[in-house]
């Protein structure tokens, strides 16, 4: 079976399922005062003692984890302490009379929901943490959550429906060769780790993993997103060949860190990362990028009960831009509203939000949250290399308006006499099909563009991605897709400015060839996918990546497309 590969590697091993009850909504009243206050009590108590079990896990194993981890498990700390979340249960006690089991699962599903229904993968992982933390409290209220993780024995697969950053940190990493969920995906903290740590892993792999049982023998391809379960010997002996190339490969990997992605005949292009955070620039710079493409700046709005002013703002992005040093760091603004909702913003409910109020729509006309935001970023290029860029842009006027208000936010700095670059890059996001038509007459209005593939794909194509019935067709090798990011990239040098792309496709093997042939000069991608993007970049030829352009671009059909780039 097949499933989304995160981390990789090729494991073989044994299976041990990873079962868990969930809290279920009993129903139950409270009748009166002492009641409550007993309800109130066994939820105040239990945030404390799972606030004390993270905080026992990190002193413990203090020499163990990396600095991933204990960032991760400061943000569950800090979800447990989140204002917004005890109100929410605190008022279902109180005011619904509710038990603290029933108001602290109630609260954490409509939070999870919420992030569940976020277009941007990122921000929709964050779910998984959500789940993590209610189920914590849980267990201290009445042992609802009852995990099966215990003692492992070597080559360990584990197999669930859904592995949390808890599971993954508490269990002895040195036992586990890899694991297998259910659910998932790539930018989950579970995956985070599991790539920071080297464990193969394959998420997302549907009802298939049901029938497998303990101590099953497992095959593992966490790079092709592959398990298969208790093979014959022809297929084992295949598999472990297949591992020992794997890791005669990543051995040739970790040399490239600091080399260039200069292709064989000499042309240099630049391989820059996502992130979310400043503790993402550590995996940045281990795994030899040379900047950030995208900083998503939306997890400082998310849950939480009011915006942050310009000061918080401003420490977040001068980590960052410390962090950075003299690489660019390219900071996209609000990308919030319509499927990101934010309950202090009061943003009415749409039929349609993906393509709604939201991003620069919603900044242009609430133009004190957006000034706020400039101001902050312009104080933190101060004190490094940053750029801005507005996403969903679908017309020049909507430029020039944000331009608008990035002189005024520079206005207000000087009359404050507070200190900013005398000269800062602004760029766009070409993510709409009509910004990609119009991407020659845009590009006079902009230093830079940046690709999101993402979007493009799924306004180009009428495609909703998280729609099961019509995912299939959302494909970036559909010539529709490829022909527009062609197109923009030929309008930016045409005008003489540069041209990346920061949507999936840019950490995607089998694009990396047809995007150099048709011009393409930035890559941003999640760290994990640098060093194997580096590695095909210096093994081609730009000639050689022109010809597979050219022939790509004469096929009309997505697998005929996907197929050849598979054979070259």
């Amino acid at each position: 079976m097949y499933g989304t590969g995160v981390s990789p590697g090729i494991s073989i091993g044994t299976a041990s399922l990873v079962r868990k009850k969930t809290g279920k909504v009993s129903g139950i009243i409270t009748a009166g005062d002492e009641e409550r206050i007993s309800e109130v009590k066994k939820f105040t108590n239990a945030v404390s003692n799972a606030v004390a079990e993270i905080e026992a896990m990190m002193n413990n194993r203090s020499g163990e984890l990396q600095k991933t981890e204990i960032d991760l498990l400061d943000t569950h700390i800090e979800f447990l302490n989140d204002p917004q979340i005890r109100t929410d249960i605190l008022e279902k006690i109180n005011v619904e009379h509710k038990t603290a089991a029933d108001s602290v699962i109630e609260v954490i599903n409509a939070a999870a929901s919420m992030f569940d229904s976020m277009e941007d993968d990122y921000l929709r992982e964050r779910s998984a943490d959500i789940r993590d933390i209610g189920s914590r409290i849980l267990s201290h209220i009445d042992d609802v959550d009852g995990n099966t993780i215990n003692t492992l024995p070597e080559n360990t697969i584990l197999i669930a429906d859904d592995i949390t950053p808890s599971d993954i940190i508490s269990i002895d990493i040195t036992r586990i060769a890899g694991f297998a969920t259910r659910k998932g995906g790539k930018t989950s903290h579970a995956a985070i780790i599991a790539r920071s740590r080297g464990i193969p892993a394959v998420v997302g792999c549907g009802d298939g993993l049901t029938g497998i049982a303990n101590n099953d023998l497992i095959l593992l391809d966490g790079t092709a997103g592959e398990v298969i379960i208790n093979p014959d010997n022809v297929t084992e002996e295949a598999f472990r060949i297949r591992q020992k190339e794997f890791r005669l490969g990543i051995a040739s990997l970790s040399d490239l860190r600091d080399k260039p992605a200069v292709t064989g005949d000499g042309h240099r292009l630049k391989l820059y990362a996502n992130i979310g955070g400043p503790s993402d620039m550590d995996k940045v710079i281990e795994s030899g990028g040379e900047g950030v493409g995208l900083l998503r700046t939306e997890i400082l709005f998310m849950d939480r009960d009011s915006m942050p002013g310009e000061e918080e703002q401003f420490l977040f992005y001068r980590e960052i831009a410390e962090k950075a040093g003299k690489m660019p760091v390219t900071v996209r603004t609000m990308d919030i509203g319509g499927d990101k909702k934010l309950s202090y913003l009061q943003i009415p409910e749409e039929e349609n939000p993906f393509m709604g109020y939201r991003a620069i729509r919603l900044c242009l006309d609430r133009e004190e949250l957006f000034i706020t935001q400039l101001k902050a970023i312009l104080r933190a290029g101060y004190y490094g290399n940053l750029r801005i860029m507005f996403p969903m842009i679908s017309s020049a006027g909507e430029i020039r308006k944000a331009k608008k208000c990035v002189a005024m936010a520079k206005e207000e700095l000087s009359s404050k006499g507070l200190p900013f670059p005398g000269k800062i890059d602004i760029g766009i996001m070409i993510e709409i099909p009509s910004a990609a038509i119009m991407a020659g007459e845009l590009a006079r209005e902009v230093d830079f563009f940046s690709i999101g593939t993402n979007d493009l794909c799924q306004y180009t194509l009428a495609v909703d991605r998280m729609n099961e019935k019509v995912s299939p067709l959302y494909n970036h090798f559909n010539p529709a897709v490829l022909r527009l990011i062609a197109y923009t990239i030929e309008q930016g040098s045409k005008n003489n400015i540069h041209v990346g792309l920061c949507g999936e496709m840019a950490g995607d093997p089998l694009a990396t060839r047809v995007l150099m042939g048709m011009g393409l000069e930035e890559f941003s991608m999640a760290s994990s996918s640098i060093p194997v993007i580096k590695k095909i970049i210096r093994d081609t030829d730009m000639t050689a990546a022109v010809k597979i352009w050219n022939t790509a671009r004469s096929m009309t059909d997505p697998d005929e497309i996907t197929g050849y780039l598979k054979e070259r």
